[in-house]
């Protein structure tokens, strides 16, 4: 598959899924709405990952804690984040966690319960996670229990 058809794919599902469709724009979820405290974690998390992009310092994923409880074994990515890390957070029943690599950044989305979620659940939550970044240069790869996202570090405003 050539490169640019890739990204054309990318762009006419995140499209869908984030407000050209009117059904999928309309959809309010349950329990999602960001306290003070959750907006002041996710500034804190921000504030973070520009600091690491700034200093071209690779965000990792915590130290695997096995003596944490998890919500399944069934999947691994279920159990990523749950360590105390400064690239994580939650807003309502949602968890997530960032990553990055050379210049992409990497977002996870999970229901603390591990429970399945829906791609726009996802996506809702990488709205509040990655503020002021426009949706269109966020490539989504959905799943039935993590959803992720990945965009360029140079998206990210402040950067």
């Amino acid at each position: 598959m050539v490169e640019g058809a890739r990204l054309e794919i990318a762009y006419s599902v995140l499209s869908r899924i984030v407000g050209s469709n009117p059904t999928y724009s309309a959809i309010k979820l349950v329990d999602f709405d960001p306290t003070p405290d959750e907006q002041r974690h996710r500034d804190f998390v921000m504030r973070r990952i520009l600091d690491h992009v700034r200093d071209d310092v690779t965000i990792k994923l915590p130290a695997f804690d096995p003596t944490l409880s998890r919500p399944s074994d069934q999947f691994a990515l279920l159990s990523v984040g749950l360590e105390e890390n400064d690239f994580r957070g939650s807003v309502g029943p949602y968890c997530y966690q960032f990553e990055g690599e050379e210049d992409l950044l990497h977002l996870m989305v999970t229901r603390a319960n591990g429970e399945p979620l829906t791609a726009e659940e996802g996506q809702q939550v990488a709205s509040f996670a990655l503020p002021g970044v426009p949706a269109a240069l966020i490539w989504l790869r959905p799943g039935e229990f993590s959803q992720h996202f990945f965009l360029g570090h140079d998206d990210i405003p402040g950067v």
